[in-house]
């Protein structure tokens, strides 16, 4: 394990891509192929709830164990969407700013407080 704390998102890129470049894998990593392993990533996220309630999951999530699973999986799922922002030549700090910002507009708080109502019901 790394002695980093908290990375910013450029250094892990800057450390991912490194890490691909020294054993020659860019030549798998399509765009296409970014995207269907960011999505199986996202489903393993997704198997960890499987078959349990809300408040099982919740329960399970505060063992060292899957605290530890869900924290791997979750790390493999950014690690997916480093790749792609990287592949499709955008910024993610950027684009996940903008869209926090564009959500900030669809959901003001007046109107959005309490509800999961989508912004077109508001």
């Amino acid at each position: 394990m790394s002695d980093i704390s908290s990375p910013s998102i450029a250094s892990l890129t800057t450390r991912l891509i490194a890490f691909r470049d020294a054993r020659d894998w860019r030549q798998f990593h399509s765009l296409k192929n970014l995207v269907v392993s960011l999505n199986l990533e996202a489903a393993e996220v997704l198997e960890l709830t499987q078959w349990k309630s809300e408040d099982q999951f919740e329960a399970d999530v505060t063992t060292p164990e899957t605290n530890a699973r869900l924290a791997e999986e979750c790390a493999d799922v950014l690690l997916y969407l480093l790749l792609v922002a990287e592949r499709a030549g955008f910024d993610l700090s950027k684009a996940a700013a903008d869209k926090i910002a564009a959500n900030e507009l669809k959901y003001p708080v007046e109107k959005a407080r309490g509800t999961a109502r989508k912004y077109t019901e508001l």
